[in-house]
């Protein structure tokens, strides 16, 4: 399907027919609201387990309670929830709001007027200014560069919108007349898209093709689907074990248990407490980037306790490890190396003088670097020529043959004018041959003016360049050069060129123009012409390009390796450059201590045996404590995935490190979903739009505000300004967010189950008639109010401080194996509430049910004990106290006393003068020692013989906070056992879920270290200078040891 624009005509057939330019990021609408959050909100099991009880309670021969009590909090707790989701929703509709209603210039016959960006529609033309956000996909008529042309009058013929960003096969014909000579052929390069920024540009004008939610980040953005973190799919099976429980307790005794209640209270404060998280990520000042002005950002309020489990990072490379600055550093023109002493060929002394003495090889070497680009040479009022490039290789390559006297001086149209030395010379671009991710080169088709003589300049990948090139030439050296480049970390560029005939140049320009005006497989058709021409080549030289990394990058991935998570590399650049930039970054261990396994092929057949060499290796080296990593290139990463996806995810499991090269967005995305089908946690980063569709793919999504613009930002769960700031934002935030949630979880099941077990107590005694010890009021203010306000404060504790948890990240790995929520810490608080309930209803019962007491009395001082016992439960589980946590503790009880001496004043609430009457009674401060004496009396011995003779490493460190003396060993932290199995369904085999103990990363200070058995018995050691730890045997920029 084809849509035609009409530029500039307000008469067009077409232009009701495409979509204004209101854009909106909005979940909801007026209409579909209420049935659409009820419909995400009753998905989960917890929700209608909670729907199913409230229905229960509507029959009165099940339950006495009122089901006024019982819905009045169901709708309540769940109006919440829709409140903050309507929230969330009414902040993008501002954000939307805004971003429409932000003023853009639109010109109509000739005059600009100022318009609101909702207002474009297909076909108007746009005036932008410098550093105007661009408001729709446009494609630029003219810019304030001299060689910028403003076609006024045609029509674009294009695709209909689609979501992809790196391609857009369109034509222009121009009025009058409607000819077919008259087509010019458009690509993505003719367009700016939708939210980007216009820089280093005066002015431009543009077309609007696609507007509002048709542009192509819009069709890319959609709505993401829901995330589910692993400690919300724990409390999900933990409520369906209570439903269960329940079920007995009904069959048992005929009653109905009000543990609901104060689950669904929990619901309600975890949604709560986790967007506190999300703020607390916002407003981290050590995570603000001073270099571009921007702070961390939590877009997704839901996941940050997942940041704290978290067992892969999937990372792109460039401009994520690296800071995308391009520094041209050595060379290698017709087999003589430059640069190699001094580290700069810019300062070689031998090639200043081939420049000068003007050596044919180095001119056209020279040549080609300043030509075979798209940047655009500008004039500064200084006279100083200045450059934009949207490729920092292509900047660097221009900036450094203007250094050797090569300057590209000025385009103009299709003019482009060199000076060297004192001459200018000029070239007429006859045809440009555009990169693309298959074709791995480019290349420009230049007339020389002087003399006529027409020729192909090329640049590219040496797997691209130098298989093109001519029969008789020896290309040894020039592969020699690209290796050694590639293993100093270096980005590489292969150049070359030919002189072409005219009639081969016109025969062949004919067909490049039929290609690049067709709509249908465009890319492909334009591919297969461009190697007609691409061959005979003769390749001039290699270029060495260094991309530093950035402050930070080795230090962070080496903490992160030591808390236990696992890196792999996803890049488009190729093998060597990716494995030194890995070493450089701590991602793997120099040999002997690392040892790289190599997948390759361009069969089946030998992928196939190469992947099996490397399986068969991985199996029997890890139990060794070797740092093993396996490289693999995108094309034997097809065929594995394709044709041997079972061994491939056998080898996945089974490595620690990976590093993957040339690989395509969909690729990445592809190892992504890998890796979470085996039930592992993920996360991944990267700074490009290439980059989105891993983000979005992985559990958790991290954006970098890069160079590369913010797509990648505005698409993941969570944006940081460097790559140094995600070891503080999993190992500091997502670690005090899985500890707290854990802790509010478990709480808010222990004091729902006190409550249901004094429920089921009473029944014994009253002859299992149904009859509830609490009336409906007391239950609703216990779970909503009494029990709820100090547990909140709980989003302030610490157990350690954070200077202490980024010292030891080995401590992660009790979030990582699930240590502070699972089945056996849920047993330990469900027999906590078990006892607790036996102590209040035993003491309660013979201190006051046998002196004829009201039943309300008796109600009354349970309910008192269990207030108490919470409070005191709270303050042992409590690390670290604020000022705000002891008002929450001792103000709530407060509140709770006198919130009932109210009550107790009204003659209708069925408390009548209750609690008045027993305060005023000794017996009752008795039975509430009693009750808090008995009930926390274990609890404390408990907790100090754990403390005292099987102290956690936590404990460990706790106790070192409080003495501040050092401690020289730990030893090591033995890994809980996880379910070993887990079926994958998608890909039919049966995997490890969990690492057992020979895949565990080793808990050692040591860089080298890195997969060890946890039954070694050899210590580690916590309290190390953070200078021993910080190895300088890394080179940060990349540079020869």
């Amino acid at each position: 399907m084809k849509r035609y624009v009409y530029i500039n005509d307000d008469e067009s057939p077409t232009q009701d027919l495409y979509c204004d330019n209101r854009i909106s990021n909005r979940k909801y609408t007026v209409w579909n609201f209420l049935p659409k959050n009820l419909w995400e909100q009753f998905s989960r099991f917890m929700n209608q387990y909670f729907l199913l009880i409230a229905c229960l309670q509507l029959w009165s021969l099940i339950t006495p309670v009122n089901p006024a009590s019982t819905w009045g909090p169901l709708i309540f707790i769940f109006a919440v929830s829709a409140s903050k989701e309507a929230w969330d929703d009414y902040n993008r509709f501002l954000s939307d709001k805004k971003a429409n209603e932000k003023e853009v210039w639109i010109v109509k016959h000739g005059l600009k007027k100022p318009s609101r960006a909702q207002d474009v529609r297909v076909g108007d033309i746009v005036w932008l200014r410098e550093n105007d956000e661009v408001p729709c996909d446009l494609v630029v008529l003219g810019t304030s560069d001299p060689q910028g042309l403003c076609y006024i009058e045609g029509v674009i013929e294009c695709p209909n919108p689609d979501k992809d960003i790196r391609r857009f096969d369109a034509n222009l014909r121009l009025f009058p007349p409607f000819i077919d000579n008259d087509v010019c052929p458009l690509t993505i390069k003719n367009t700016v898209l939708q939210s980007c920024y216009l820089r280093n540009t005066e002015w431009a004008c543009g077309v609007a093709v696609y507007t509002g939610n048709e542009t192509k980040l819009g069709m890319s953005r959609g709505i993401p689907e829901p995330k589910l973190t692993a400690m919300d799919a724990m409390i999900d099976k933990l409520t369906g074990a209570i439903f269960v429980f329940q079920l007995v307790v009904v069959v048992v005794l005929g009653i109905a248990g009000n543990v609901w209640k104060d689950t669904e209270a929990r619901k309600v404060s975890l949604d709560l407490v986790k967007s506190l998280y999300a703020k607390f990520i916002d407003w981290d000042v050590e995570m603000f980037d001073q270099e571009t002005g921007s702070s961390s950002h939590a877009a997704n309020t839901a996941i940050s306790e997942d940041l704290g489990q978290v067992e892969y990072i999937m990372t792109d490379k460039t401009g994520t490890l690296t800071e995308n600055k391009m520094v041209f550093r050595r060379c290698c023109i017709s087999g003589t190396f430059y640069g190699n002493e001094s580290g700069d060929a810019l300062k070689d002394v031998r090639l200043q003088n081939a420049v000068a003495s003007g050596s044919p090889d180095v001119i056209r070497f020279l040549t080609v670097m300043a030509i075979c680009n798209t940047v655009i040479p500008v004039q500064s009022k200084n006279g100083n020529v200045l450059y934009k490039a949207q490729s920092q290789d292509e900047e660097a390559l221009v900036q450094a043959a203007a250094k050797l006297h090569m300057v590209l001086f000025s385009k103009s149209g299709n003019l482009l004018e060199i000076r060297f030395n004192a001459s200018a010379i000029k070239y007429e671009v006859l045809d440009i041959l555009e990169f693309t991710s298959d074709r791995k080169r480019m290349s420009v088709v230049v007339r020389d003016t002087r003399d006529d003589k027409i020729f192909l300049l090329s640049k590219g990948a040496d797997e691209a360049i130098l298989p093109c090139a001519s029969a008789g030439q020896q290309t040894r050296t020039l592969n020699e050069a690209a290796d050694q480049y590639a293993q100093l970390g270096l980005r590489t560029l292969c150049l070359a060129w030919r002189e072409l005939k005219e009639d081969e140049y016109q025969e062949w320009s004919l067909m490049f123009r039929e290609a690049s005006s067709t709509l249908v497989d465009r890319e492909w058709r334009i591919a297969e012409v461009c190697q007609r021409l691409e061959h005979d080549l003769e390749v001039l030289g290699v270029t060495a390009i260094e991309d530093r990394l950035q402050d930070g990058v080795p230090e962070t991935i080496e903490m992160l390796r030591r808390a236990g998570i696992n890196f792999w590399m996803l890049t488009g650049d190729k093998q060597n450059t990716a494995i030194q930039i890995a070493l450089s970054c701590n991602f793997i261990s120099p040999e002997p201590k690392g040892q790289l396994l190599l997948i390759d092929g361009k069969t089946e057949d030998e992928v196939c045996r190469s992947l099996e060499r490397v399986l068969l290796t991985m199996r029997i080296t890890s139990s060794e404590p070797k740092d093993v990593a396996f490289v693999v290139d995108g094309w034997a990463l097809e065929i594995a995935l394709k044709n041997h996806r079972k061994d491939f995810t056998e080898l996945a499991i089974l490595s620690r490190t990976a590093i993957c090269c040339r690989v395509t967005p969909s690729q990445k995305a592809q190892l992504v979903e890998l890796l979470k089908s085996c039930d592992y946690r993920t996360l991944a980063i990267g700074d490009g739009g290439n980059d989105v569709r891993m983000i979005q793919q992985a559990d958790i999504g991290v954006g970098i505000s890069g160079r590369e613009g913010l797509q990648a930002a505005r698409a993941a769960d969570y944006s940081i300004g460097k790559f140094r700031f995600l070891k503080r934002l999993i190992l500091v935030h997502g670690r005090y967010s899985y500890n707290r949630t854990a802790f509010l979880s478990q709480y808010s099941f222990y004091k729902s189950l006190l409550i249901c077990f004094i429920q089921i107590f009473f029944s014994f005694i009253s002859g299992v008639s149904g009859t509830s010890l609490f009336n409906s009021v007391s239950l609703m203010a216990y779970n909503v109010f009494y029990t709820s306000i100090p547990v909140l404060v709980s989003v302030l504790d610490k157990d350690l401080s954070e200077k202490t948890v980024m010292q030891h990240p080995q401590i992660l790995f009790y979030c990582q194996a699930g240590r502070l929520l699972n089945p056996s810490t849920f047993a330990g608080w469900f027999g906590r509430s078990l006892f607790h309930a036996i102590v209040v209803f035993i003491i309660s019962i013979n201190a006051f049910a046998y002196e004829k007491s009201e039943m309300e009395e008796v109600a009354m001082v349970a309910l008192s004990g269990c207030i108490w016992l919470q409070a005191f439960v709270v303050i042992i589980e409590t690390n670290s106290f604020t000022v705000l946590q002891h008002l929450a503790i001792w103000g709530n009880l407060i509140g709770f006393y006198i919130i009932n001496w109210i009550v107790s004043t009204i003659p209708s609430s069925g408390m009548y003068t209750i609690m008045f009457r027993l305060c005023s009674q000794p017996s009752y401060w008795i039975t509430i020692f009693l009750i808090v004496g008995a009930g926390m009396g274990p609890i404390l011995a408990i907790k100090y013989f754990r403390y005292t003779y099987t102290p956690s490493k936590i404990n460990t460190l706790q106790q070192a906070e409080r003495l501040g003396g050092p401690i020289l060993s730990l030893g090591n932290i033995d890994p809980q056992q996880r379910s070993m199995e887990k079926e994958v369904a998608a890909l039919s085999i049966t995997q490890p879920k969990s690492r057992n103990s020979v895949y565990e990363p080793l808990l050692s200070e040591s860089p080298s270290g890195t997969r060890r058995s946890f039954g070694s018995a050899a210590p580690f050691e916590f309290f190390q200078s953070q200078a021993s730890r910080l190895s300088s045997s890394y080179s940060r920029n990349c540079k020869d040891n």
